[in-house]
C-alpha cells in the first residue's frame, strides 16, 4: 500500500511539476515567457517571430505592436493587428489531434484530461511573441514555401497561402522554427510527414542556430530544466527520426493520481478552472470539494495568481 501511495504521489509530480520552474498551464506559461524569457526583447533587433516587429509590453502577457518598426499594414484585423499575441510555433490544433483526449471532445477536454497535452500546451520551447494578426490567419497550418501569394502584411516577409493551408515565415527564424518543431515532435512523440520533414531539415541546415537562439535556449531551459537539443547540436533530425518521447509522463490523471488528504499532505494549491479561484491547502475548507475534473495545480500563490486565480474568500 505504502508503495502504491509513493508511486501515486511521483506520477503526480511528475505530471504537474516537471521541473520547478516550468509552467503547468498555458496561461502561466505566458506569463513566465514574458517575464524570464523575452522581458528586453520588446525593442530588439530580432523582433517578434513573424514581422521582426518591435512592440511595447502591456499587461501579465500581452503588448502593443509598433507597425513603424517593420512596416506593418493591416491585411483584415486591425484589432489582432495591433497587438502581442502568444504562438504555438507547433499548433495546439496539431499536437491534440495526435493525441485521444482531442478525438473525445476538443481542447477543452485535453486540458481537463491529459497531462502530456497540458505539458505541451504550456512548454516554453514552444512559445514565441508574434503580431496577433498573422498569428491568427496562420492558425493552425503547417510551414511550408508559399508561391504565388503577394505581400499581405505591408512589409512584413511572412506569407500565407490561406486555400493550401501553408504558412512560410521570413527567413530570419526559418531554422528557429524548424528546430521548435523537431524539438516538440521529438520529445511528445508527434508524428511527421515527410514532405515537412524534408523541408525542415533544408530550413535547419540552410538558417544555423543564431546568438539570440542560443540565448533563447539558455533562458528556456533554465526554467524547463533542459535545453532543446536540436539547438544545441546534441541531437539532429534525418528522415525516419525514431522520437525520444521525453515528454510523454504517466497518462495517469492528475486529478485522479492523489486523494485530496495526499495532496493537503504535500502543500499542493488546488484551482478550479471553472471560478478560476484557488483553494490552499490548509485554512481553506473548500480544497477538497473541487471536482475532479475542474481541477488546476499550482506550486505556489504567485504561480496560481500569474494564471489569473484569486484565493477563495472563504480561506482562512
Amino acid at each position: 500500500m505504502k508503495g502504491l501511495l509513493l508511486a501515486a504521489l511521483a506520477a503526480f509530480a511528475f505530471v504537474s511539476y516537471t521541473y520547478a520552474g516550468a509552467p503547468s498551464t498555458f496561461t502561466a506559461a505566458k506569463v513566465v515567457a514574458k517575464q524570464k524569457i523575452f522581458f528586453d526583447q520588446a525593442s530588439s533587433s530580432q523582433g517578434e517571430l513573424y514581422c521582426g516587429c518591435k512592440w511595447e509590453w502591456t499587461g501579465k502577457s500581452g503588448g502593443r505592436i509598433d507597425p513603424a518598426s517593420c512596416g506593418y499594414e493591416t491585411r483584415a484585423q486591425q484589432n489582432r493587428a495591433d497587438r502581442i499575441e502568444w504562438e504555438h510555433i507547433v499548433p495546439a490544433w496539431i499536437f491534440g489531434h495526435q493525441r485521444q483526449c482531442w478525438q473525445n471532445g476538443g481542447r477543452k477536454n485535453c486540458i481537463a484530461d491529459d497531462p502530456v497535452f497540458r505539458a505541451m500546451e504550456a512548454d516554453l520551447f514552444n512559445l514565441y511573441p508574434s503580431v496577433g494578426e498573422v498569428n491568427g490567419d496562420r492558425s493552425n497550418f503547417q510551414y511550408g514555401m508559399v508561391t504565388g501569394v503577394a505581400p499581405q502584411y505591408g512589409a512584413c516577409p511572412t506569407r500565407v497561402d490561406f486555400k493550401g493551408r501553408t504558412a512560410e515565415p521570413r527567413n530570419d527564424v526559418k531554422g528557429l522554427v524548424a528546430r521548435t518543431t523537431f524539438y516538440m515532435y521529438d520529445r511528445y512523440g508527434l508524428s511527421m510527414s515527410r514532405q515537412q520533414q524534408q523541408l525542415l531539415m533544408a530550413w535547419d541546415r540552410q538558417y544555423p542556430v543564431s546568438s539570440w537562439e542560443k540565448e533563447w535556449n539558455n533562458r528556456t531551459a533554465k526554467l524547463m530544466g533542459h535545453p532543446n537539443p536540436f539547438i544545441t547540436g546534441d541531437r539532429s533530425w534525418s528522415l525516419g527520426h525514431k522520437p525520444s518521447r521525453e515528454g510523454i509522463v504517466s497518462a495517469f490523471p492528475a486529478h485522479a493520481a492523489v486523494a485530496p488528504s495526499e495532496k493537503a499532505s504535500s502543500g499542493v494549491i488546488i484551482g478550479n478552472r471553472n471560478s478560476n479561484i484557488y483553494h490552499l491547502s490548509q485554512g481553506c475548507p473548500s480544497y477538497d470539494k473541487v471536482s475532479p475534473k475542474n481541477q488546476v495545480p499550482f506550486r505556489s500563490e504567485a504561480e496560481a495568481a500569474a494564471a489569473g486565480y484569486r484565493k477563495a474568500g472563504n480561506c482562512k
